[in-house]
């Protein structure tokens, strides 16, 4: 197997796919790495250090294609890329395929094995190739730190000779993966936390990292799947609304972490709430490419709402692309050795994991949800 890589074509894109530590561990294991000049350069990885781990450089993006019959990237592929693969090539990537059915059909077209990084299950076996909780981890950090540094306050408290400083009051909203490393962040540099989620088997997490949990009651709470909430009803969302309104109008920071796969991201924050806020305050909405959390969010954007100040990142692990590239890489390199025996494609569809991410594959579109959500 030769493994492709080339530059994230992504405008807010700052990783890379593999990075070197990777390629020389592959290579070990008979799976060679081929890549485009620069694909590393906005991750600060040199093509001389791809060089070093044995990979091949080439100069441009058709010479990767010429050679690898396995493509890895970040990021789903736009129609033109589809086009361009040889019949018969791999492809593995975040492919969000329960929304995207021109783009799946269009691989299985081609004759492409597409495998969904967003689709692998999570489960214990497979924490190890989960990239959505590796780069949410790394998100959920980003938001604090890009949080403190716009807050026009600290997030200790201090004891000074003009007397005491009182700590920040932080909200995390939705206490996953993102949001239990904010949780996290954010009591380590010394702030008041809250957090809420509509699981309540996510309190003894909250609790465990230092927050104080809001917790919904009087109201059915609907389980989700996969680690993942699921959709609540009206009447839950709206005990949900009264319950943080209060915790939102007291918080210099909110951040909004509450995402429903294949679906647009649930409204949590209000332009009620926004304005119940102190000028100076901050949200930072990590949902916001999924239309996020909070209303008047800008994806992509940082805008001023009445001196709130309001963050929509797109690609938030991007902002701290070295080691996201980093643990991006290494969830690769442990899925590629699951789903190969010596350098070659293994696929056995008994496998959960293999299962739950191959999704085209000889033409037809083999992953049973997939085939579902598309008819």
């Amino acid at each position: 197997m030769k493994i492709g890589i080339g530059k994230e074509t992504h405008p807010a894109e700052r990783r890379v796919a593999l990075v070197p530590e990777t390629v020389k561990k592959l290579a070990a294991k008979k799976i060679e790495t081929v890549v485009q000049a620069g694909a590393g350069d906005r991750a600060f990885i040199a093509d001389a250090d791809y060089q070093a781990a044995g990979a091949e450089v080439v100069p441009d993006w058709p010479d990767v294609i010429a050679r690898a019959d396995t493509i890895v990237r970040i990021n789903p592929p736009e129609e033109a890329d589809v086009s361009a693969l040889r019949e018969g090539t791999a492809l593995v990537c975040l492919l969000y395929p329960l929304t995207q059915g021109l783009r799946v059909k269009a691989l299985a077209a081609r004759r492409v094995t597409a495998v969904a990084l967003d689709m692998i299950p999570r489960t214990t076996l497979a924490q190890s190739m989960d990239v959505l909780s590796s780069q949410a981890n790394l998100a959920g950090y980003w938001a604090v730190v890009a949080a403190a540094a716009r807050l026009p306050k600290i997030f200790p408290m201090l004891m000074t000779a003009a007397g005491t400083i009182t700590p920040a009051r932080v909200l995390v909203m939705g206490a996953g993966v993102a949001g239990l490393q904010a949780i996290g962040t954010a009591k380590r540099l010394g702030a008041v936390v809250e957090a809420t989620d509509v699981r309540p088997e996510t309190k003894e997490q909250v609790e465990s990292l230092g927050g104080r949990f809001l917790q919904v009651t009087g109201v059915e709470v609907k389980a989700g799947q996969g680690g993942y909430a699921a959709e609540q009803s009206e009447a839950y969302q709206r005990k949900q609304a009264e319950l943080i309104a209060g915790a939102i109008a007291k918080a210099d920071v909110v951040i909004t972490t509450a995402l429903i796969p294949g679906r647009k991201a649930p409204i949590l924050v209000t332009a009620e709430h926004v304005r119940s806020m102190r000028p100076g305050s901050v949200i930072v909405d990590l949902a916001a490419e999924q239309g996020g959390n909070v209303e008047g969010t800008v994806p992509g954007e940082e805008v001023d709402v009445g001196g709130v100040t309001i963050l929509g990142p797109r690609s938030a692990p991007s902002r701290i692309a070295s080691h996201a590239s980093l643990v991006f890489s290494r969830n690769i390199e442990k899925l590629l050795l699951h789903l190969t025996k010596d350098g070659v494609w293994a696929l056995n569809f008994e496998d959960e994991i293999t299962k739950g991410c191959v999704i085209t594959k000889d033409g037809e579109i083999v992953n049973a949800r997939v085939k579902e959500a598309l008819g």
